[in-house]
């Protein structure tokens, strides 16, 4: 791998250093547009992000997941952060630039398109770009505890489809009541012996076709007007202690994996009032194609998917991101 650049900001004095392409985001979205754009010749830089935020976490969301068995080409599996350290060696390996540093400002009204790391107030820009791609990804919106920083990836997950496998047979929970949270239990109950659905109220958010779908599903049982106080558990995960709204008693539920699952959110407060989004933040992306409503802007993964939210999708809209990027860029040449 090649070496990781902190940048915390640059001189007042310093020149922008200036790319044909600049990358805002990793995970597999925005490392896949690194290597396709770096195997173009259009020496990408990647602004990875830092990994005390937490909304821009370098390589994505991938870094919080144990072993991926659903990506193409790994028969026995792959640790997440195995995968992401993999892919971002290879973007490296064709000549993109990678700097462990968080975007605090963009200026996309007109070209070169201005970016800074550090200060925001500064007046000179970082980086300047023709051609920028956003793959700032998404997070799942969490209960706040601290056994969840602990135990994700060791029973605890976001994500059924990714982990659903890893618990056949088993006893787990599903925390939330929206139609996400009803598609996860449905789908987990083709693994485990029982769902557990908790819920704050004594009724569901859900749509009433996913409701019913859930009250006729036999291995969906609910926990009406609880709130999870804790994951228990050192190592893995045990349990949950849960309190019931009403009359705050508590109790335990012996579970060996929970799935929180209570909305994720895009990580696209940068990009407020200048790139356009649906009601639930996500970036909007021309049909079939990674283009905002900013000319030569382009956005892939998480940030603007809020259907799949995979790895293996990620990674193939990153690809779309480059090559349209790159397109772009030739037309503006001829």
């Amino acid at each position: 791998m090649s070496e990781q650049h902190s940048t915390n900001e640059s001189p007042a004095d310093d020149a922008p250093s200036h790319r044909e392409v600049v990358i805002i985001g990793s995970g597999p979205a925005g490392l896949t547009a690194a290597i396709y754009t770096a195997r173009a010749d259009l020496a990408p830089l990647v602004i990875e992000g830092e990994p005390s935020s937490t909304s821009d976490q370098p390589g994505g969301q991938l870094m919080l997941t144990t072993e991926v068995e659903n990506f193409p080409g790994f028969s026995e599996g792959i640790m997440g952060p195995q995968l992401m350290t993999e892919m971002r060696a290879q973007a490296a390996r064709f000549g993109a630039e990678i700097v462990t540093a968080k975007v605090s400002r963009v200026e996309l009204a007109e070209r070169p398109f201005c970016i800074w790391i550090g200060d925001p107030e500064a007046a000179k820009p970082t980086h300047t770009a023709d051609a920028v791609i956003v793959s700032t990804g998404a997070r799942s919106v969490m209960l706040g505890l601290e056994a969840e920083q602990r135990l994700i990836g060791h029973g605890l997950s976001t994500c059924a489809t990714c982990d659903g496998f890893f618990f056949r047979d088993q006893e787990i929970a599903v925390v939330g009541g929206g139609d996400s949270a009803l598609e996860e239990a449905g789908f987990l109950t083709k693994f485990a012996s029982k769902v557990t659905l908790i819920h704050r109220r004594d009724e569901l958010r859900a749509s009433k076709i996913m409701q019913q779908r859930a009250f006729d599903n036999s291995r969906i049982e609910f926990a009406w007007n609880s709130v999870v106080d804790d994951v228990l558990g050192e190592t893995k995960v045990e349990g949950l202690s849960l309190r019931d709204t009403r009359t705050n008693e508590t109790r335990i539920l012996p579970v060996t994996g929970v799935f929180i699952a209570i909305g994720h959110r895009p990580n696209t407060d940068l990009f407020t009032g200048v790139l356009d989004m649906d009601e639930a933040g996500y970036l909007v992306t021309g049909a079939d194609r990674s283009t905002t409503n900013v000319d030569g802007v382009f956005a892939c993964g998480d940030v603007q998917d809020h259907t799949y939210r995979q790895a293996v999708t990620a990674a193939a809209s990153g690809c779309m991101a480059a090559i349209d990027a790159e397109r772009w860029l030739e037309s503006r040449t001829d």
